[in-house]
């Protein structure tokens, strides 16, 4: 075997504090859960461990001291020991996505195979805790981006038409308490009525009282399977089996398993609405309220909202398994571009008075 150069000896080594790193964050994650999760956390740190493996033995006397991973495994590191949420997982999906191993010759075909299964394997688990979120953190998000950008919007529009600053104040705080509002009053209906349509849909359990008196040969327990979705054949042999025995089915029960998201309580969703509508819906009329005016007033807002419309951004991106960087951005074109629409449309209005 040839003398590795210095280049394969540093790479190796990064790639050894990597692997320990990755290792000691799904450690991390392990120790706040439980169950089948706290498991699967367990064996993909072990599979690192393998990795890690791999590289001490390429090294052999070149170890040398130990290094720290790079800079977005440390963050992964420093998250999961301060929340060891759904936010860390859809990072850590992303980090098993950008493994360099399958474009290196010095990593085995196994371990770009692992890296890949252990995308998956996280994906899966970020899609257990993004389930998980409810319709009231759901409602806390876009409540909070739709305050930013509707009174940005608002404020920088009336703003260019150079009226006073009372007056910019003044229609900012009462387009804060309308939208707040109007967001808290359509979430509750919205989730209200989506509670109500999947009542509607849920099987009347006074229903099994029937099974008993049903004829076996008509067997219309069989149109019941058929509505669920089960084939002619499939619905008629579970129909028949279920009569005959006098007994319900392996659930206990002849209704189906609910496996529509959770959707949250309909008062709690339109609370969260109200509050995180308000909350950012107050931020393009803080320069106002600590006394700014004009230009200065619109820049200071415009800057505090563009930091804000990135966070959430970021925030959905991680939500929705996307890049949250690109997200971020999108989100600030979008509050910008619909800003700079209002604030033209003020000076136009402005000028024609």
């Amino acid at each position: 075997m040839t003398e590795p150069t210095r280049a394969q000896i540093r790479r190796w080594r990064q790639y050894l504090a990597d692997e320990q790193a990755e290792a000691a964050v799904y450690r991390d994650l392990a120790s706040r859960r439980t169950g089948e999760e706290r498991d699967i956390l367990l064996a993909l740190a072990e599979a690192e461990g393998r990795h890690e493996e791999h590289w001490l033995t390429l090294l052999g006397d070149d170890v040398g001291k130990p290094r720290r991973g790079d800079i977005r495994t440390r963050m992964l590191g420093w998250l999961a020991k301060r929340f060891g949420s759904v936010f860390v997982l859809a990072l850590a999906q992303r980090a098993e996505s950008r493994s360099p191993y399958e474009g290196d010759s010095d990593a085995t075909r196994s371990m770009a195979a692992d890296e890949q299964i252990h995308e998956e394997v996280v994906r899966g688990l970020a899609t257990r805790g993004r389930n998980r979120l409810s319709g009231t953190f759901r409602a806390a998000v876009f409540g909070a981006n739709d305050g930013l950008v509707s009174n940005l919007a608002l404020v920088m529009g009336i703003g260019a038409t150079g009226v006073a600053t009372p007056v910019i104040l003044a229609t900012g705080l009462a387009g804060l308490l309308a939208g707040a509002l109007s967001m808290a009053a359509g979430e509750f209906v919205s989730v209200r009525s989506q509670r109500e349509l999947l009542e509607a849909s849920n099987p009347n359990l006074g229903a099994e009282d029937a099974l008993q008196h049903l004829d076996v040969n008509a067997n219309e327990l069989a149109l019941v399977y058929r509505a669920r979705g089960m084939s002619i054949v499939e619905a008629e042999a579970k129909a028949t089996r279920v009569i005959r025995n006098l007994k319900l089915d392996s659930t206990g029960e002849i209704s189906v398993i609910n496996q529509h998201e959770e959707i949250g309580s309909a008062a709690g969703a339109a609370f969260s609405s109200f509050w995180f509508f308000a909350s950012g819906a107050l931020l393009p009329v803080l320069p106002y309220l600590l006394g700014m005016q004009g230009v200065p007033a619109v820049v200071v807002s415009a800057i505090i909202v563009g930091l804000a419309l990135l966070g959430t951004g970021a925030v959905v991106g991680l939500l929705s398994g996307g890049p949250p960087l690109k997200r971020a951005l999108r989100q600030l074109g979008i509050g910008y571009g619909a800003a700079a629409v209002t604030y033209l449309l003020g000076l136009l209005l402005g000028v024609s008075a």
